[in-house]
């Protein structure tokens, strides 16, 4: 048998199903990995399921997102995550020391691992031969209890890559020329599998940009092998003894092959307001600039900013121009500050900032209204930088550096000066004293767990009842994010306050859901969402089914409902429903009433069409479940933890 790179590690982790692509496998999980605006729900759920310690070979807690501390939810949330750390067995990297994908990156990823992380970037580590995925806190609680991960056994999409780079373009182009190319919709249940001669001219953190943003396809996770380049960055961060070559087989088949020669792509940028609106620098040049913003677990690498210090060097910042600098970890802050770089930067007018995810989840930094602002991360849905009407356009740090030294969008190649080569070095500097180990297994029992006024306790679903009689609190278009459902920025501090957070439900898009759905919910009303195409992309944020769990929303019916939200609706009790016909979508609105008769029954009988009564339009609409037995099972449990729960019973 000839076998995908993708097969290779998935087999040699499969603990439940048959590898069919298109059904249910349980693969177990070697690391986990959280950050704290999600993170500290995962713990208490794990708590919540009366697991004693961690089955992993390794985990990690990373305090990256809600470093900003205004008032006192964030440091509260933080020492609560520190002494979880503690009492469980589970490595801690302090807030500072960096973004949970790149630092997993530089000091624990490892080739042929399965990698579980409660953030949807999680496939980063995919550049180091990894099968990472982004899933719910819920799924990665039971990952870390020893429990299975549940997935779709998926297509492989093998993306072939020839030629080489070339000056000016760099691995962000590449992965936005396959966002061109696959979009944002219709990967669900693909991984994608880079290899081909142009792959091994690419640097470890270079595949790691691309494997990082692939998640904005849909894909499960996207990787690379492990040659020599991997075995090269490993070894400068002097754990060269955990290299492991692994490729695919040379005949392997692969559900759908796609072509990009290296050298013929140029510079491209993502236009407002989707990742996959790809254009040309070329096409956009001119543009006035308002701001520049460096950074993000996309492109914040050692190579990332000495590039752009090289374009800086000895200039200064245009007018009326912004730009912010995050270093994705100490470990790049410390080198660039050692070898002046940092110096460089501060001299052209960069304003220097936390090694955090800051700027990308929009806690900080948000620009000025109807403004333009270059970023190099890896989302720009519309208000996610924190000003609704700002205009965000993605890029490489190349083109990025580029608009902060002209003061508009400009084709780097344009500049008139010579490429900045750098080159990896041959040993990073390696400082984990910010991260804190494990205590030894008999120290744990006497740690005490803090937790602060805003931690409460996580709630859970009643069972499925036997007939489901509810109204239509909201009726969302296309390509709504779990953005747009449950805000991020200055609101994630209440992540740990469920009843609170849920005030905030779909507030980008009616302020009032929140408390019509509460009403509806105390009358025994049943709530429902209507929903376009791709509803629930984005962020991994379960959140975004809990909250509305909690208000009372038993179903979202919609045109396609995107992976890792789907799995968190089953999570939490919510049935995943899309019509057999879109055109369904029209004939339903807001405030009608909404009748499923039989639903209990439905899902236990493992029926894949479900009739739904409009009871205001007098219409039939006709709804398809993609359940596994497992996922029907946890519906009429009312969702994971009591499934779990119920389980160890």
């Amino acid at each position: 048998m000839n076998f995908t790179l993708t097969e290779k590690i998935l087999r040699d982790h499969l603990v439940e199903g048959s590898y069919e692509p298109g059904k249910e496998i349980g693969i177990r999980i070697d690391q986990t990995l959280t950050q704290d605006a999600t993170g500290t729900m995962a713990y208490l759920q794990f708590e919540s399921m009366g697991l004693s310690k961690i089955e992993t070979e390794l985990s990690v807690s990373y305090v990256d997102h809600n470093t900003v501390q205004v008032g006192f939810e964030n440091a509260d949330d933080h020492r609560y995550l520190q002494t979880i750390a503690k009492k469980y067995g589970i490595h801690f990297s302090r807030p500072g020391n960096g973004i949970c994908h790149q630092v997993h990156l530089e000091r624990f990823g490892r080739p042929g691992k399965t990698l579980l992380g409660s953030d949807s970037h999680t496939p980063t580590c995919g550049g180091l031969g990894m099968i990472a995925i982004g899933a719910g806190g819920l799924d990665v609680a039971v990952a870390m209890g020893g429990g299975a991960y549940y997935l779709t056994c998926p297509k492989v999409i093998k993306v072939n890559l020839e030629g080489k780079l070339p000056d000016w373009v760099t691995a962000k182009d590449v992965i936005l020329k396959v966002l061109n190319e696959l979009t944002t919709k219709g990967n669900v249940g693909c991984v994608c599998e880079y290899g081909g001669v142009g792959a091994r001219t690419l640097t470890v953190p270079e595949r790691a940009t691309i494997t990082n943003m692939g998640a904005e396809t849909g894909v499960t996770t996207s990787l690379f092998a492990s040659d020599e380049e991997t075995w090269k960055f490993l070894a400068a961060q002097g754990r060269g003894d955990q290299w492991l070559p692994l490729e695919s087989d040379e005949n392997a088949e692969y559900d759908r092959v796609l072509d990009i020669d290296l050298s013929d792509l140029e510079p491209l940028m993502a236009a407002p307001h989707s990742p996959g609106r790809i254009v040309p620098v070329s096409d956009l040049e001119g543009m006035a600039v308002d701001q520049v913003m460096i950074g993000s677990c996309t492109n914040s690498s050692y190579v990332d900013l000495m590039t752009v210090a090289g374009m800086l060097k000895g200039r200064r910042l245009v007018p009326g121009v912004s730009l912010g600098v995050a270093p994705g970890s100490r470990q790049v802050l410390q080198m660039i500050a050692e070898n002046g770089t940092l110096s460089d930067l501060l001299a052209f007018g960069a304003r220097i900032l936390e090694s955090a995810c800051g700027f990308c989840i929009g806690n900080s930094m948000s620009p000025k209204t109807d403004s333009v602002s270059i970023r190099t991360s890896n989302r720009n849905f519309k208000g996610r930088s924190g000003t609704p009407s700002a205009n965000v356009y993605l890029a490489s740090p190349t083109v990025a550096a580029a608009a902060a030294l002209k003061g508009e969008i400009t084709d780097p190649r344009n500049l008139e000066m010579e490429f900045p080569r750098v080159r990896m070095p041959e040993r990073f500097k390696i400082d984990d004293s910010m991260i804190i180990p494990p205590l030894p297994e008999g120290e744990r029992a006497k740690i005490s767990i803090y937790r602060g006024p805003n931690i409460g306790a996580p709630p859970a679903n009643d069972p499925m009842p036997e007939n489901l009689r509810g109204r239509i609190a909201i009726k969302v278009e296309d390509y709504v994010t779990t953005d747009h459902i449950m805000p991020a920025g200055s609101r994630l501090k209440y992540r740990s306050n469920v009843p609170k957070y849920s005030e905030f439900v779909f507030e980008p898009l009616d302020p009032e859901f929140s408390k019509r759905a509460a009403e509806l919910r105390d009358q025994g009303i049943h709530n429902l969402i209507v929903a376009g195409v791709s509803y629930g992309q984005g962020s991994s944020r379960e959140h975004a089914a809990l909250c509305p769990m909690y208000l009372g929303v038993k179903a979202v019916m919609a045109k396609s409902i995107e992976r890792i939200h789907a799995a968190n609706l089953v999570n939490f009790g919510i049935v995943p429903l899309t019509f057999v016909s879109e055109s369904d979508y029209d004939s339903l609105a807001k405030d009608d009433d909404v009748e499923i008769p039989g639903i209990r029954a439905a899902i236990e009988g493992d029926n894949e069409v479900i009739e739904a009564f409009d009871k205001t339009a007098g219409n039939r609409v006709l709804l398809k479940t993609e359940l596994s037995k497992r996922q029907r099972e946890m519906l009429i449990a009312g969702g994971l933890l009591p499934y779990t729960v119920r389980k160890k019973r």
